[in-house]
């Protein structure tokens, strides 16, 4: 609903908003503002809470050593490993069919740090990773994988109950008198890092984290969580200002972890809910701020030229700003940090059309290719950026992220490299799914069209994956199946046909065997309608992530407004973490919301 209704406020309570109260508001001549529990008690003095309790973080089971019957080989012969070094050849063992063990870069760094957790008899053995045979490691993990698929009702429904008791002890927290789950109370276990794409650190060693290492925050006036026995916290803190509920630094990048609220809580709901209307609020300012980079595109001055090219490629092609990298970290770039050799011009046709080739590793490692067409000065200003340069300079020598976000914070407060994306990404999905949607279309080719409107989006968000191994045999499959559904349509119409023929002149009996086989030939069609959709939908969605921008840059509003609109089950295009997620936004929008 939009919130230019502000003659009359009215509120209801939360559940109620869910159903009748937005048709209300929605069939109602009254110019009414719904205020729910998303929108109540913001606090004003800066902090996000008064009072909060949790049990703290839930730390990974010790480690339990292989069976005496399970052994390790070095060079053909037996070898008792130390425990430490034990468990972290488990970690190597159980991803030996793993493409990850085939490539070098994984198996330096592993071995690497294997050898750092090694005793110094260990290490004076064992030299070469190639001597190492890991077989039998690996047997009893498949053998163990195996007995808990093949686990009774009983026993699962045992683990179910014991994973429920830990979820009621650790999982929740009081929050300002409120009880509200906890996201990920569980911390990881210790284990060999993979990263996506070609990442540099793959294969090093992810230490265990133990109470020293993690901070607890919570109310001064609350019941501090007790540490495991025979352990201290690093630190307890009572800050009121941030929202986690423990931290601590994970080795491999130096990254700061945290255990926060679960996305379905106010407070993360509230967070998402403003990040959408930042979004919004750009929609407004967008012709403007886009007129202003065109007109920077003549200036004078290099760096101004240079920040206007920047902001158009955000922009258009929603490019992350970039940051600068250490040398150990994989050597990822953003708009801001391309360098020369990341871009290659072609002109085309006598100099009517102009393109830019874009080719480097984006955020987690990913391949970013792209040819982009571009505006004749754009590329002039490109060519005049890469005059007398090396392959390995600056692209945009006179900028960087800093400069960048601060031009963006004075454009429109609260403008970030981000809020471009999420804009584009949204106004992407509104207009796919305008253009794409047909009322008179079934379920199935409605939510063909939900995806075909989010594929825009992931692919102009760069979110690509590898083909799923599993692919090819599903589709295989799914093909029988469509093969099969066919025949049995096609023996159906037969018996239809036939039926028809002794209808004409037969019984009432026979008038209702006819009935009842034509309304089981429509069913046959419609079930192979549904799974001809299904295989055109996975073969399209084979390298293309949908997940990320679903749940991090799409405004959720507009796809529960578009279910709502056409009848579309919003468990169709949300799982339920997904729809516990967004929430407010089921609470929110009636089916004319528009981004």
């Amino acid at each position: 609903m939009k919130n230019q209704m502000r003659n009359v406020v009215i509120r209801f309570p939360t559940k109620r908003l869910l159903g009748s109260t937005c048709r209300y508001a929605h069939n109602t001549r009254l110019n009414v503002n719904l205020v729910s529990r998303w929108e109540e008690e913001k606090k004003n003095d800066g902090t996000k809470w008064h009072f909060l309790e949790h049990k703290g973080p839930v730390f990974a089971p010790l480690y339990e050593p292989l069976p005496p019957t399970v052994k390790f080989y070095y060079n053909g012969k037996e070898m008792k490993l130390s425990e430490e070094t034990e468990e972290v050849a488990t970690f190597y063992a159980r991803m030996l069919e793993h493409d990850y063990t085939t490539k070098a870069v994984f198996n330096n760094n592993f071995f690497t740090d294997w050898r750092d957790v090694m005793t110094e008899s260990e290490r004076a053995k064992i030299t070469d990773l190639s001597k190492c045979n890991f077989k039998e490691i690996n047997a009893y993990f498949v053998q163990k994988s195996e007995e808990r698929k093949a686990m009774t009702k009983e026993e699962k429904l045992k683990i179910k109950e014991k994973n429920e008791e830990t979820q009621k002890e650790y999982g929740f927290c009081i929050i300002d008198g409120h009880k509200e789950k906890i996201g990920n109370f569980k911390i990881e276990p210790p284990g060999l890092f993979r990263g996506r794409g070609e990442h540099p650190k793959m294969g090093k060693l992810k230490k265990r984290v133990v109470p020293e290492d993690v901070l607890i925050n919570c109310s001064k006036d609350s019941k501090i969580p007790k540490p495991p026995s025979g352990h201290k916290w690093r630190e307890v803190r009572h800050d009121p200002n941030v929202t986690w509920l423990a931290s601590w630094t994970e080795n491999i990048q130096g990254q700061v972890k945290y255990v926060m609220l679960n996305p379905s809580s106010k407070l993360k709901g509230e967070k998402d809910w403003q990040k959408y209307e930042t979004a919004r609020k750009l929609a407004q300012s967008i012709d403007k701020i886009r007129a202003e980079y065109r007109e920077d595109w003549k200036s004078k001055e290099m760096r101004i030229r240079q920040r206007a090219v920047a902001l158009y490629f955000i922009d258009k092609l929603a490019l992350r700003a970039g940051n600068e990298k250490d040398e150990d970290q994989a050597d990822t770039v953003g708009c801001c940090s391309l360098r020369v050799e990341h871009i290659t011009l072609y002109e085309h046709s006598g100099g009517k059309d102009y393109v830019v080739v874009f080719d480097f590793l984006g955020k987690d490692s990913i391949r970013y290719y792209n040819e982009v067409p571009v505006e004749k000065r754009v590329f002039k200003n490109l060519q005049l950026f890469m005059e007398n340069k090396s392959p390995g300079d600056d692209l945009f020598d006179r900028l960087n992220t800093t400069v960048m976000n601060k031009h963006l914070n004075e454009l429109m407060e609260g403008l970030t490299a981000k809020v471009f994306r999420t804009y584009n990404a949204s106004w992407t999905l509104q207009q796919q799914l305008d253009k794409l949607t047909d009322p008179n279309d079934t379920e199935a080719e409605k939510i063909l069209s939900y995806n075909r409107a989010n594929r825009a989006v992931a692919i102009l968000c760069n979110h690509q994956r590898s083909v799923p191994k599993t692919h090819a045999k599903s589709m295989e499959n799914l093909m029988l199946k469509i093969d099969a559904k066919k025949e049995t349509i096609a023996e159906t119409e037969l018996q239809v046909k036939d039926a028809k023929r002794d209808a004409k002149h037969g019984s009432v009996k026979e008038k209702v065997i006819y009935e009842k086989k034509k309304k089981q030939l429509d069913r046959l069609k419609d079930q192979l309608r549904k799974l001809e959709v299904q295989a055109t939908d996975r073969e399209e969605n084979k390298e293309i992530a949908l997940g990320t921008s679903k749940l991090n840059y799409l405004d959720p509003r507009i796809s529960v407004a578009w279910c709502k609109k056409h009848n579309v089950p919003i468990e169709k295009i949300y799982n339920k973490t997904q729809r516990d997620k967004f929430r407010w936004a089921i609470d929110m929008a009636g089916p004319d919301y528009i981004f």
